[in-house]
C-alpha cells in the first residue's frame, strides 16, 4: 500500500506513519518540519497546507489511501482538491475527527445518534475560540464524506501513552510508582475513557488497508475512575476528593497547570468520556489495558527530561489534602 500521511511528525500522525512502515507500507508524510521529524523509513514532503502542494506529492504514482488529522477546513479541501478530485476517486480516505463534534457533553450518544455542533466552514483560531474546535471538524467531515463517500471517519476521545505532546495523562503517570496518599477527584464511580495511541495509530492503519469506511468513536471501553487509577496507581493510597471542594479550592478540570487532567465535572460531563466503544472495537479497534499504557509513559517520562507534564504540584496536591482532612 502507497500511504500518504498528511502530518507524520506529532504524536498521533507519527503513530500512524510509524506504524505503517513498520508494516512494510510505502508511507508518505506531508508536513511542513516545524513540530518535529517523521519516523525512520518513510519519505518526507514539505508541504505548507495553506500553499498550493508541491509537484513532487502530486506528480508521483497514485495512492492507495490517505491519513488525515487536519482540523482547518481549507486544508482539508485543499487536500481533497489536490489527492481526490484532481486524480480520481482511488485513493481511500482515513479522516480522524474527535468526539468534540458532539453537541451535549452530558450525552454520551455516538455516531448516527448524537447531536453534532453546527459545521463552521471557515478557518478559526481555537485558541481564540475553544467551541470553534468541534465545530470545525464537523465541516472537515462533511467535507471528506461528500468527495469519498465510503471514507472512514474517526472521533477520537482522550488519546494518550508515551509522546503525548499534551501532558495529561502523564501527570497520572508521574505518580504511578507512589506508595503514599494521591489525590483522587470526584467518585470512583465517575466514568472515563481513554485510548492508547499506539493502539488507534494501528487501527487507522488497518482501517486503511482494508478501505474499511464508516464513521466511529474512537474510544476505549468506559471505565469507572476508580479502576483507571487503581490499575495505573497500583500501591497507591486513593483519597477521594469531592468535586466542590476542588472547585471552591480553584482547581480546574480536564488540563493546564492549574488542573487535575482527566478529571471533569458531574453531570455537566457525564457523557463527554463514556461514548459506546463496542462499534470501534467490532471494527477492529483493540486497546490495551490501561496499566500498560501507565507503565509506559512512565517510561517515556523518565527517559525525556523534556516531556510535557500539566497539572497542579506535588505540594498543591499536598495541600488540598491537607485542606480536604481539616474542613
Amino acid at each position: 500500500m502507497r500511504l500518504l500521511v498528511l502530518g507524520g511528525t506529532q504524536f498521533l500522525s507519527r503513530a500512524v506513519a510509524a506504524e505503517a512502515a513498520q508494516r512494510g507500507h510505502d508511507v508518505v508524510c506531508a508536513n511542513r518540519g516545524r513540530s518535529g521529524t517523521a519516523p525512520p523509513g518513510v519519505t518526507t514532503v514539505r508541504w505548507d497546507r495553506a500553499e498550493p502542494p508541491p509537484p513532487e506529492l502530486t506528480d508521483g504514482p497514485p495512492y492507495d489511501a490517505v491519513v488525515d488529522v487536519s482540523r482547518l477546513p481549507s486544508h482539508v479541501r485543499r487536500a481533497l482538491a489536490a489527492l481526490h478530485d484532481a486524480h480520481g476517486p482511488g485513493a481511500h480516505w482515513v479522516f480522524v475527527s474527535t468526539i468534540s463534534v458532539y453537541a451535549d457533553d452530558a450525552d454520551p450518544a455516538g455516531p448516527g445518534t448524537g447531536r453534532l455542533k453546527a459545521a463552521i466552514d471557515e478557518d478559526r483560531d481555537p485558541m481564540a475560540d475553544v467551541e470553534s474546535y468541534g465545530g470545525m471538524k464537523v465541516a472537515c467531515e462533511r467535507l471528506v464524506l461528500d468527495a469519498v463517500p465510503g471514507a472512514a471517519v474517526v472521533r477520537p476521545g482522550l488519546i494518550v501513552g508515551p509522546g503525548d505532546p499534551s501532558g495529561r495523562f502523564a501527570y497520572w503517570a508521574r505518580r504511578s510508582a507512589t506508595t503514599g496518599d494521591v489525590l483522587a477527584p470526584g467518585r470512583p464511580e465517575d466514568l472515563v475513557q481513554v485510548i492508547d495511541v499506539r493502539d488507534l495509530a494501528t487501527w487507522i492503519v488497518t482501517l486503511a488497508e482494508e478501505r474499511a469506511g464508516g464513521t466511529y468513536d474512537a474510544v476505549g471501553p468506559a471505565m469507572p475512575m476508580g479502576e483507571l487509577l487503581a490499575a495505573g496507581l497500583p500501591d497507591a493510597r486513593l483519597v477521594w476528593v469531592d468535586q466542590d471542594f476542588l472547585e471552591a479550592e480553584g482547581v480546574e478540570p480536564w488540563s493546564g497547570p492549574d488542573s487535575i487532567p482527566v478529571w471533569l465535572p458531574r453531570p455537566a460531563y457525564d457523557g463527554m468520556l463514556a461514548h459506546d466503544a463496542g462499534p470501534a472495537l467490532a471494527a477492529g479497534l483493540a486497546p490495551r489495558p490501561v496499566g500498560a499504557t501507565t507503565r509506559d509513559t512512565r517510561a517515556w517520562l523518565d527517559a525525556d527530561p523534556a516531556a510535557r507534564i500539566t497539572g497542579i504540584t506535588i505540594e498543591r496536591e499536598a495541600d488540598l489534602l491537607a485542606r480536604w482532612r481539616d474542613r
